[in-house]
């Protein structure tokens, strides 16, 4: 399966790494990844906690990386809470030879969105 659909709207994203080219080592040089249809990757390293409700108290969160479609432009510093637009998720596991394994999942949205938090002075 690829490219499942999922929803975020549970957890509290916010940028600790923000936006930059989505790069690869060739040769000693680095070259910029691209789709198949040539459109430059992005990526931005984020931090997940759920959110809950007034009198619990919320797991630890996460930081996740997050290969977006498109560029999300200006305004996406560190701090800044923000949305997926269309999230998905992509299972992998990668062969480390002599029968060991990497699994995970890779997160990819086509893009951020700002999110204005209510009672932020900021």
């Amino acid at each position: 399966m690829r490219d499942i659909p999922v929803n975020l709207g549970g957890y509290k994203l916010t940028v600790v790494e923000p936006p930059v080219p989505k790069t690869r080592e060739e040769n000693g040089a680095l070259v910029p990844i691209v789709d198949k249809d040539g459109v430059r990757q992005f990526v931005v390293g984020l931090f997940a906690k759920l959110r809950v409700g007034p009198s619990e108290k919320a797991p630890k969160g996460e930081e996740i990386k997050v290969t977006l479609a498109t560029d999300p432009g200006e305004g996406f510093g560190e701090d800044v809470k923000v949305k997926l637009v269309d999230a998905r998720l992509n299972p992998y596991q990668i062969d480390n030879g002599g029968g060991r394994f990497t699994s995970g999942v890779a997160f990819k949205a086509m893009g951020l969105k700002a999110v204005h938090v209510r009672g932020d002075k900021s």
